[in-house]
């Protein structure tokens, strides 16, 4: 974290805090300061300062679309949540802390987060964007491209040199995901961000850093502009709301990005924000029991001969990339059956695993991208771009481990896509609580 932020001119918001930091207005001080003693990660997530009147632990929800002023020219520190509200900014100050950014924004959703960044972008400016993306983030570059006047190239992110190939002086961003969603591709962010501003200074290096969290990954040290999540998946853990957040170090360009929060009326709102919050603090504990189950399932998908995606796997040909940038391998995986049916199978006969798009949930989801999150990108492009139709994601969350696998054996065996012997069901990790009803469907499927 740099101890000196760059200036700014004709700032938004021209308040610098008691710390010297030239951030919205906070009841809480929990940016990073200067001469302050900086904690482990999954300290600072629940570490967190307030000035609350009364003593509240917890940042109160301030439910008001308006704030009284002291006189008739205004002036007070807040005025209209549209433009700012208490809880929200005491949301982005500590998320600015825990993403080793300058300045944090909260907004209503993850796209909603891409779609202020996007706002950037003139006619004529160039985006270079992966080949596997979102389907949403495709869905919004495909707008962007046909009906404003921005070039957009799709390539293989995960090679650098095709990336470099189409950087030129009309580059005005690098769009990047890692591991990218759903073929877990990592990306090399540092590499890529020297070429982008070697090509184009001015060039904003912009990462979604969704999959990882703060938790594992700040791409920001990596050499990141901007970076974005969306709060509704590991930030808030629960998925009982939506939100996105933006991070980033140059104060000029967050003031940029708060005029169109502030102009579109897009800012996450109080009850959010004080959910998101709550969520946050929990973030440590739940992303460690996620990926912990992740490696176990990955590694049993593997051990019966399952292509199987995972950056936690030796067998990813990108390990040694993935853990230069990374703190953790993540909680998403996916795997290849070679048959769409078969994958069809596999998915309806899961219990545990909820068919779900999304990610980030403390319960676990499983789903058939091509079919539900990436199924606005077309049948062809989706081949061009060597997704496979049969693929299968899986996003762990914190249930019993043996429980998870227990259930993904029966959903195998049930659709065919393995053959067991009881022995083996319980070997793999079958609970003790097995109902002979589950034990006898199992024994009919392997023997079939």
């Amino acid at each position: 974290m740099p101890s000196a932020q760059p200036a700014a001119s004709n700032k938004a918001l021209a308040r610098v805090d008691v710390d010297g930091h030239d951030l919205p207005p906070s009841p809480a001080p929990s940016s990073p300061q200067v001469g302050r003693r900086r904690y482990a990660l999954a300290t600072e997530l629940v570490y967190t300062e307030t000035k609350d009147q009364y003593g509240a632990s917890s940042i109160p929800i301030y439910q008001s679309a308006t704030f009284k002023q002291t006189s008739s020219n205004g002036g007070s520190e807040y005025d209209y949540t549209r433009s700012g509200n208490p809880t929200r900014t005491h949301l982005e100050r500590h998320l600015a802390k825990i993403m080793n950014a300058t300045r944090a924004l909260a907004v209503s959703s993850g796209m909603g987060a891409l779609d202020v960044i996007s706002r950037l972008l003139r006619p004529g400016d160039e985006v270079i964007t992966g080949d596997d993306l979102y389907g949403g983030t495709n869905r919004l570059l495909t707008y962007l491209k046909n009906n404003q006047g921005v070039v957009v190239h799709h390539v293989d992110t995960t090679d650098v040199d095709r990336v470099r190939a189409v950087l030129n002086d009309k580059t005005a961003m690098v769009l990047l995901e890692t591991p990218t969603n759903p073929l877990i591709k990592i990306v090399d962010i540092s590499t890529i961000a020297r070429a982008a501003h070697d090509a184009n200074p001015k060039a904003l290096v912009v990462v979604d850093n969704t999959m990882l969290s703060p938790m594992l990954c700040n791409p920001l040290d990596l050499g990141a502009d901007v970076v974005y999540e969306s709060g509704t998946k590991y930030l808030s853990g629960h998925h009982d709301i939506m939100a996105g957040v933006i991070a980033c170090a140059d104060p000029e360009l967050a003031d940029k990005m708060y005029f169109t929060i502030n102009a579109t009326g897009c800012g996450l709102s109080p009850n959010d924000s004080f959910l998101l919050m709550r969520g946050v603090k929990t973030l440590a504990i739940r992303m460690e029991k996620q990926q912990a189950n992740a490696q176990r399932i990955a590694e049993f998908l593997e051990s019966h001969g399952f292509k199987v995606r995972y950056p936690g796997l030796k067998s990813h040909p990108q390990y040694d990339l993935h853990w230069s940038i990374a703190r953790g391998a993540g909680a998403v995986l996916s795997f290849e059956t070679g048959d769409v049916t078969l994958s069809e199978r596999i998915v309806e006969a899961a219990r545990l695993w909820g068919i779900s798009v999304s990610f980030g949930c403390v319960n676990s989801l499983i789903s058939m991208p091509c079919r539900m999150s990436h199924a606005s990108i077309d049948a062809k492009t989706r081949a061009e771009r060597q997704m496979p139709e049969d693929i299968i994601r899986l996003c762990v969350g914190i249930e019993d481990v043996n429980d998870l696998i227990d259930d993904l054996t029966r959903a195998l065996v049930q659709a065919g896509a393995v053959t067991l012997t009881i022995d083996d069901f319980h070997a793999n990790g079958a609970s003790s609580g097995t109902s002979e009803e589950d034990s006898a469907t199992a024994s009919a499927s392997a023997s079939a």
